[in-house]
């Protein structure tokens, strides 16, 4: 069995804690952290853009982009030692949600966590990035709660009809 753990700030703790639970000793886990484009690129847009671009030496989106490799690998070792087992750590780059459906290719389970509107059940706790990975997932998806989920009261009522 392969496992994919989609490590992102804010709601990594819950997944990993899922697969913790979940996933049987001895499986493959591999923790997933997708870079993606935006910020990095908007410094080099701004930069080519606005200031010219006779020093590359000068673009903040270079540094943007090593800040995020840093970020990205603390975010993955911290996982790894909450995760306490064996593992794998992935960094990727790209569009997030192609890239997070790319490395579950050859999974049998997909952890991630909810990303919407988390006060209560229903579609919207999922956010525009998640439903895709959802959506598209050529694997089982074990999608957690990173908090304790809302109580059913949350739920809308059904529609009138006559």
């Amino acid at each position: 069995m392969a496992v994919v753990v989609w490590v992102v700030e804010g709601t990594w703790p819950a997944c990993v804690d899922a697969a913790r639970t979940h996933v049987p000793e001895g499986t493959d886990i591999v923790l997933l952290h997708v870079s993606g484009p935006d910020v990095p690129g908007a410094g080099h847009g701004a930069y080519a853009g606005l200031l010219g671009r006779g020093h590359p030496e000068l673009d903040p989106g270079t540094r943007m982009e090593r800040l995020a490799a840093t970020s990205a690998e603390r975010l993955l070792r911290a996982a790894a030692e909450r995760l306490g087992r064996p593992c794998t750590r992935v960094e990727r780059a790209g569009r997030v949600e192609r890239e997070v459906v790319a490395a579950a290719e050859r999974a049998d389970l997909l952890v991630l966590a909810r990303d919407g509107d988390r006060t209560r059940l229903g579609p919207r706790s999922l956010g525009h990035t998640s439903r895709f990975v959802v959506d598209h997932a050529p694997c089982a998806v074990l999608l957690v709660w990173p908090e304790p989920a809302p109580d059913l009261g949350t739920i809308p009522p059904p529609p009138h009809h006559p």
